[in-house]
C-alpha cells in the first residue's frame, strides 16, 4: 500500500509539482491550500509525511504545524517546511514548532524525494 503525504501551500502550481514528484516515486497525495485546509484533511487516516509552506493565507506554516502536534493521530507525523524563508529565526520555530526538515525553494525534486525517503517510516 502507497504511504500517503499531505502537500500544505497556497501556490497551485507548487502544490502540482511536489505532487508529480511524490507520485512519480509512488507515493499517494491529498493537497490543501492553506493550514485551515490542511487540517481539516487530517480525518483520522493515516498521513505519513506533510509538506508545508511557512507564509500562507488563513493559517501560516508554523501554525499549522503547532496545530497539527496537537492532534493524537498526528503526533508522530514528520512535516517538511519546504518554503522561501531561509533566516535561521524561522528556522528555529519551524523546529520547535515540530518540523523535522526545512527546505528552502527553489528546490530540486530529487532533494525533496530523498528527504521525504528518509522520514516516512516503512
Amino acid at each position: 500500500m502507497a504511504k500517503t503525504i499531505l502537500i500544505v501551500d497556497d501556490s497551485a502550481s507548487l502544490r502540482q509539482v511536489v505532487a508529480i514528484a511524490l507520485k512519480g516515486a509512488g507515493y499517494d497525495v491529498i493537497e490543501a491550500g492553506d493550514g485551515k485546509i490542511g487540517l481539516s484533511r487530517l480525518d483520522g487516516r493515516k498521513i505519513h509525511l506533510i509538506v508545508s509552506d511557512v507564509n500562507m493565507p488563513n493559517m501560516d506554516g508554523i501554525t499549522f504545524v503547532t496545530e497539527l502536534k496537537k492532534l493524537p493521530a498526528y503526533r508522530f507525523t514528520p512535516v517538511i517546511m519546504l518554503t522561501t524563508e531561509s533566516q535561521e529565526g524561522k528556522k528555529r520555530e519551524g523546529q520547535a514548532a515540530g518540523a523535522k526538515a526545512w527546505m528552502v525553494k527553489p528546490f530540486q525534486p530529487a532533494q525533496l524525494l530523498a528527504a521525504v525517503a528518509k522520514l516516512v517510516m516503512p
